[in-house]
């Protein structure tokens, strides 16, 4: 049995993994946002805390640290590409990079490292802008696609970045498909089996195939993501711009 932590699970993807999960037998510690959401998610340990927030998000890293170690943390909460305009966070922070990025690094670096991370990225990450001369959007005309590409690019860098600085740890990338959940809209093809389907596999299963770290993932099949990913130079400039803005430094 493992001991899973999922981010964003009080709907979509996050939910339908923690209810899988914890139909196998593994026990599973879910995340909202906001303590009036815990009400309506069915009965378990809840941890709060909103990833649009340092300050809460540091709060969350501490009450996991305080609940007992992961063996997997699925880094599942972001916001999609639809937002309309930019939206800036009371940290002075583009929302899409806080949530989508900043959280799970800052999470990554404060909590007692798991055997396995598993960090949601998206076939979108391929069209994302590799080079971090505008990660908040404040000189370029705004895009939620791109805003949203761009950070799906970066989960995959930040995934392969811990990959290679925690050895120890299993680190890798799932792109989970297009699904329909509130984010993906009713129309996608895919539904919630197929798109937990990798990132449960990565979390729990002992199958070779899924003990590997740095790599990105569809449908469980290892396949190549965007060359930028691969770049230490790009993994290293990432980490760097993440702990300047959080005075947190991954560990070594």
């Amino acid at each position: 049995m493992a001991r899973v932590f999922i981010t964003g699970s009080a709907d979509g993807l996050g939910a339908a993994a923690a209810q899988r999960l914890r139909s196998a037998g593994h026990e599973v510690v879910l995340h909202a946002r906001s303590a009036a959401r815990v009400s309506s998610l069915p009965a378990g340990p809840v941890l709060v805390g909103d990833l649009s927030s340092l300050a809460e998000t540091r709060s969350l890293a501490a009450a996991a640290n305080d609940s007992g170690r992961f063996d997997a943390v699925i880094h599942n909460a972001g916001i999609g590409y639809t937002v309309s305009h930019r939206v800036e966070t009371a940290d002075g922070l583009e929302q899409h990079f806080q949530v989508n990025v900043l959280a799970p690094y800052l999470l990554t670096a404060l909590m007692t490292a798991p055997d396995r991370l598993i960090y949601l990225s998206s076939g979108m990450h391929e069209g994302g802008h590799a080079a971090l001369d505008d990660p908040q959007w404040t000189r370029r005309r705004w895009s939620g696609s791109g805003a949203y590409s761009d950070t799906k690019l970066w989960d995959v860098v930040l995934a392969f970045a811990v990959a290679r600085r925690l050895p120890g740890v299993l680190s890798n990338a799932v792109d989970p498909g297009w699904i329909a959940t509130r984010m993906g809209g009713r129309g996608a093809p895919g539904g919630l089996e197929e798109g937990t389907r990798t990132q449960i596999w990565l979390a729990t299963s002992d199958d070779p195939a899924a003990l590997v770290s740095g790599r990105y993932f569809y449908a469980q099949r290892a396949r190549p993501a965007a060359a930028a990913a691969s770049s230490i130079e790009l993994q290293d400039e990432l980490l760097d711009y993440c702990a300047s803005l959080t005075g947190v430094a991954l560990p070594a």
